[in-house]
């Protein structure tokens, strides 16, 4: 594997534009008028060419060559498996550690991602734990984003996790309206960057098999709860909606819990490997 490979799909994007520009400039035109359309169409498309390379110029540096990904599995790979006996190694399985090497190239500058693969390679290299590191897991990761896999960790610790809808009822009638969905407080405990879009990720992690919403299911302990209901922003959106006596808001819990599937994902991805005590 070379640098020149490395970026060899940058090179196919611009070289299909120049190809488009080229094929602009050969075809001929015969009607006079029309030559200024094809004159302004050129400079478009050139102008569009230029601004697609400069845009594409930071992935040269992003996308990681050979010599990174050699470092990172001399050094991050090995320091999880410091300390296993010699017996329990093996060569890690090529159907995952081959798709989770490519799959470096493009995510390995992800602190959270390069790490879940750093586990998932190390875990198949060790015969007592090589079971766990399922090949469909080099896609889930690749699936996901950091803060994603920030609420895994969070689930390394917690097998299922509160959320709540809230339902706006008009008054003396059954019929509601959702007026948030499993809101929670999943993205201040996982510290996400981005926990506007908690919902979505959750979603995604369902989508994946990872976690799961059983229907008709709640926590035992009602305190758990509460700090969803007593946010502040669940208050305003209360007090306002609730103005007027003619509705209510009523809350539905619900858990989000982790699935077997996603289980073993945290034990072969998420669970820090590190170096036996």
């Amino acid at each position: 594997m070379s640098g020149n490979e490395d970026n060899s799909s940058l090179r196919g994007v611009s070289d299909a534009l120049n190809a488009a520009a080229n094929l602009a400039k050969a075809v001929p035109v015969y009607d006079d008028a029309l030559q200024p359309v094809a004159r302004e169409t050129g400079k478009a498309l050139g102008t569009v060419g230029k601004a697609v390379n400069v845009a594409l110029a930071p992935l040269a540096l992003i996308v990681w060559g050979y010599d990174q990904i050699k470092e990172f599995l001399e050094n991050k790979v090995a320091e999880k498996l410091q300390g296993i006996p010699e017996e329990r190694f093996q060569a890690p399985p090529t159907n995952v550690a081959g798709p989770a090497v490519e799959a470096l190239k493009y995510s390995g500058q992800d602190e959270t991602l390069s790490e879940m693969f750093a586990n998932l390679i190390a875990n198949s290299m060790d015969r007592d734990t090589a079971v766990f590191a399922h090949p469909s897991f080099v896609d889930m990761i690749k699936s996901m984003t950091a803060d994603e896999g920030k609420i895994l960790k969070l689930f390394s610790e917690h097998e299922a996790l509160p959320i709540s809808d809230m339902q706006l009822r008009k008054s003396g009638e059954q019929s509601y309206n959702i007026i948030d969905e499993n809101f929670s407080q999943i993205g201040s405990l996982a510290s996400l960057s981005i926990r506007e879009l908690t919902t979505n990720y959750l979603q995604n992690l369902i989508r994946l098999g990872l976690l799961e919403i059983p229907p008709r299911k709640r926590l035992s302990d009602e305190s758990l709860y509460n700090v969803i209901t007593n946010d502040p922003s669940v208050l305003l959106l209360k007090r306002n909606f609730e103005e007027g006596g003619t509705h209510s808001v009523v809350f539905s819990h619900k858990a989000i819990r982790v699935t077997k599937l996603g289980q073993q994902f945290i034990r072969a991805c998420v669970i820090n490997k590190g170096p036996v005590s």
